[in-house]
């Protein structure tokens, strides 16, 4: 006897019903949950005897300002300023003998308490991430999407700037 008889309303509705359950955890769980493959520092070293021995960081939130010792081999970078739609985001990273030691959101999006609440989260959590992945290939903050993908930017470019 055929499952979706027409006098068993029921059993078609059940059925109906699980297959459309079924289809959207299939649809789910298609989702990919990483971004496309961003170029890190752990594939490119960085150069040591590039870096020069200057006084400070660039002033312009823009560009990609370096500072630090070629004795010691430990580099300051400053990422680009990445606009989002909450406002801009840009990084700074600590770089020693190549190593990733340090990232630190210079400016992100603070202006009213719902900005403070979110970043609050947000930044520490990326911190980890990046410190942890050594690279700019992080998992995007829950709630912080936009962040996310600023200090994402942000961080690659300090990372290509210490590598070209």
């Amino acid at each position: 006897m055929h499952t979706l008889k027409k006098n068993r309303p029921l059993r078609r509705i059940v059925l109906a019903s699980a297959a459309t359950v079924s289809g959207m955890v299939l649809l789910l769980s298609l989702k990919p949950h990483t971004t496309p493959a961003v170029a890190g520092l752990a594939s490119s070293p960085a150069p040591s005897s590039s870096s020069s021995a200057s006084s400070g960081t660039t002033g312009s939130a823009g560009s990609s300002g370096s500072s630090g010792s070629a004795a010691t081999g430990t580099r300051t970078l400053t990422g680009d300023s990445v606009q989002t739609r909450w406002g801009p985001v840009q990084v700074r990273v600590t770089l020693k003998d190549g190593k990733l030691t340090d990232v630190t959101a210079v400016t992100y999006p603070q202006e009213n308490p719902r900005d403070q609440q979110i970043n609050a989260y947000a930044i520490p959590q990326l911190t980890r991430e990046a410190l942890t992945a050594q690279s700019a290939d992080i998992d995007t903050v829950s709630g912080a999407t936009y962040t996310s993908d600023g200090y994402r930017e942000s961080l690659q470019s300090a990372l290509d700037a210490a590598a070209g």
